[in-house]
């Protein structure tokens, strides 16, 4: 049986998801609350809860003139204080505690032989999430919008030769907070990812963009150290094994674009909405 905060949960992101593909016409608070079966009053009070701004501020910030002043200042905090990025509001904290190891080479090459994986399923304002950890850290997670046994079926194809556990672990659930954005205590997120060295590079790099932050693909090869290598940061970014952990929403093309997103540039647009409304 649904509990209340599942139906909550699935109310809200109807609401996001009707305000980016409307966000153009600037729908009124009844036209959204009546999308979702809410009175005006109710509506905007959850979402507000939810979000952190009213529908009508998180819809202006889905306009391509917020993404390039966002775009701008994040150029400059992180070209030129990247050592105190994420420090002006909690809600940009969890950026400073996620660290990233990559797997041994023989963990690389045999599949997972010796890893044993935990995976659960957690339901977000975004879709459910499928998560997997090993014991040093999250090692995958993803949405599971083709459904959840073909979502793990994807997952276990990455790591064909691991044991495979359905148990909800302290690793999943620190990282399971950057849903909540319930940094009163930050633990840090440790991520153990299967990855190349210039993979590891570009997702290094990217987690110095804070929250509510953007940065282009072309600032992101620069900083990486392959400015000419826009094509292979994009490739590394798609790859991505785990979804806003590495943020990868938060690239977007230097016009204010919003551009392609391997789960669908409306669920891109709401990451970076959601994330502008915490800043």
């Amino acid at each position: 049986m649904r509990t209340q905060r599942q139906i909550d949960n699935d109310r809200i992101a109807a609401a996001i998801d009707f305000l980016i593909k409307n966000y153009r016409s600037q729908p009124q608070l009844g036209e959204v609350a009546d999308h979702v079966h809410l009175s005006p009053y109710h509506f905007q009070r959850m979402f507000h809860e939810w979000v952190g701004v009213t529908p009508k501020q998180f819809a202006q910030y889905l306009s391509v003139e917020h993404a390039k002043k966002i775009l701008q200042e994040t150029r400059a905090t992180l070209f030129d204080v990247a050592d105190e990025i994420g420090l002006s509001t909690t809600s940009r904290l969890h950026d400073l505690f996620v660290n990233i190891e990559g797997m041994t080479p023989g963990e690389y090459k045999n599949g997972g032989e010796s890893l044993t994986i935990n995976y659960s399923f957690s339901d977000t304002p975004f879709g459910t999430v499928i998560i997997g950890s090993t014991e040093k850290g999250i090692c995958h997670m993803t949405f599971a919008d083709e459904g959840k046994q073909t979502a793990l079926e994807r997952m276990k194809m990455s790591f064909p030769k691991a044991a495979f556990k359905h148990f909800l672990d302290r690793n999943q659930q620190n990282a399971l907070f950057v849903f909540t954005q319930d940094w009163d205590k930050p633990e840090e997120i440790r991520l153990h990812l299967k990855a190349t060295d210039f993979q590891l590079k570009v997702w290094k790099t990217l987690l110095q963009v804070p929250g509510g932050g953007l940065v282009t693909y072309s600032d992101l090869a620069l900083k990486s150290g392959h400015k000419k290598a826009q094509r292979a940061v994009g490739t590394a970014l798609g790859n991505n094994p785990v979804v806003v952990l590495i943020p990868c929403h938060r690239v977007i093309q230097s016009s204010g674009i919003i551009g392609n997103y391997r789960y669908g540039a409306e669920r891109k647009n709401a990451l970076i909405g959601w994330e502008a409304a915490k800043r």
